[in-house]
């Protein structure tokens, strides 16, 4: 009874840093981090504009209760008058429930286009609060404080003394039926795969965390990771799957030899389209460079989203400026080249006129066959084996708190940051025993 005391008399930021949440759209910032910051307005991103992925609308619908709650907790720890939940008009039922349950509290709807990409912070944050964020800021820089609507259910949860253990995804694209299940962290996707009926292709790839920003992989024995958003499956033969594994060598000299400066990788470019200074036509023009100018021309990429758009819909030539960019920002970040341009973004008159709808953008990327309903499953899906990494979120890898041999019980602490580390507490999703423990990952089986 004493620590239940212990607990209830805690701020919120360390209930939530105990129970191990992070960010569950992709990013993984600790979440107990931005809940010590002071806030005007706190918003929860139900964007997802990835094609093909559903698990923020299957979170909205069967847990908007939780959401929102998570949503008003965050406003009191952070002093925000104002909660809003960004979700694109189309997913219908998820903006029926949300605004069942937000309905006499002080969280409002604020319904958004079908575009790509929608989910941007920058993006989103312009859109609720009319605010630009300044070049190479964040959301706090004009009092908001922006999470995923998963987050705000785990900030709830979270508060009730449960540890992050489990994790929405959505499995789609070359599976016999599409579907998003709520799993345990460290399910392998293989095991996933077999909740979606199974694979349609014999040779997969795995786009992790969707087709435009995501990762891509062979192995099926992937585990789902407390970031992790779902994964599309395309056969290796598909042409946005060949394109996204050329070499990076490759794609650099295709872009050396053929980019013809048109532009349109950069009139397309959403945060271009919001005043910001990012210019990937620019970008592509180090491809020739071999001693001078780089420097100068790599600041263009100072602050690409890489959302993808200009890899995979604005080039007419199928060249790679999104992955120049991500090379240009590399190089800065090694040599410690700060951003010194233009610090006073204006949008752009064509901003609206230019936006991507996602059907356009699911037929660019020969998808639109895919682009199918991914229902929850609402079986319990309890593996026997877990592969669980130690990095999990931004900031540090934990330390084991566990070794071969033993035996751990649901919910208990397996691996810490060290003492004063950003990092994420990593929590044991089942009751089990340990496998195996190294400085990488654990694995845990029942």
């Amino acid at each position: 009874m004493a620590e239940k005391n212990v607990f209830n008399e805690m701020n919120l930021a360390d209930k939530v840093r105990l129970a191990g949440v992070v960010g569950a759209g992709g990013g993984g910032f600790p979440t107990h981090v931005k809940l010590g910051a002071k806030a005007e307005v706190v918003i929860a991103n139900g964007a997802e504009c990835e094609p093909l992925l559903h698990k923020d609308a299957v979170t909205m619908e069967e847990s908007a209760a939780d959401m929102v709650r998570g949503i008003q907790l965050a406003m009191e720890a952070v002093g925000a008058k104002e909660g809003v939940i960004g979700v694109k008009a189309k997913k219908k039922h998820a903006v029926a429930a949300v605004q069942a349950a937000s309905k006499g509290t002080n969280v409002r709807v604020q319904l958004l286009g079908d575009y790509y990409p929608a989910g941007d912070e920058y993006d989103l944050v312009y859109n609720v609060t009319g605010k630009l964020i300044p070049p190479g800021g964040i959301p706090i820089a004009v009092g908001a404080v922006v999470n995923n609507v998963e987050t705000f259910v785990n900030i709830a949860r979270a508060n009730d003394g449960k540890p992050l253990t489990h994790k929405m995804v959505t499995i789609a694209g070359a599976v016999k039926s599409p579907a998003t299940l709520r799993v345990p962290i460290g399910t392998t996707f293989r095991e996933c795969i077999e909740y979606a009926g199974g694979l349609t292709t014999d040779d997969p790839v795995l786009c992790l965390g969707g087709l435009m920003m995501g990762t891509t992989s062979d192995n099926l024995d992937t585990p789902v990771t407390k970031t992790s958003t779902g994964v599309i499956i395309l056969p290796r033969t598909h042409h946005t799957i060949e394109r996204k594994l050329k070499p990076g060598k490759q794609q650099a000299a295709i872009g050396k030899s053929a980019c013809d400066q048109c532009r349109y990788c950069t009139e397309f470019c959403p945060r271009f389209l919001l005043g910001y200074a990012v210019e990937p036509h620019q970008v592509m023009r180090t491809l020739a460079f071999t001693g001078t100018g780089a420097d100068y021309y790599n600041q263009w990429a100072a602050m690409c989203c890489s959302c993808g758009l200009c890899t995979l819909y604005s080039c007419p030539e199928e060249l790679f400026p999104k992955e120049a960019c991500d090379d240009a920002k590399s190089v800065m970040r090694a040599k410690q080249i700060k951003w010194t341009g233009p610090m006073n973004p204006k949008v752009h008159a064509m901003a609206d006129g230019r936006r991507v709808p996602i059907k356009t953008l699911a037929k660019k990327l020969h998808v639109l066959d895919y682009d199918l309903p991914a229902p929850l499953v609402r079986q319990e899906i309890s593996p026997s084996r877990l592969i669980l990494p130690l990095k999990q979120s931004a900031g540090t890898p934990c330390i084991s708190k566990v070794k071969a041999g033993d035996r751990v019980s649901f919910g208990q602490v397996i691996g810490e940051p060290a003492p004063n580390a950003l990092g994420a507490i990593l929590h044991a999703p089942m009751s089990g025993t340990v496998r195996e423990a190294n400085e990488k990952q654990i694995i845990l089986e029942k």
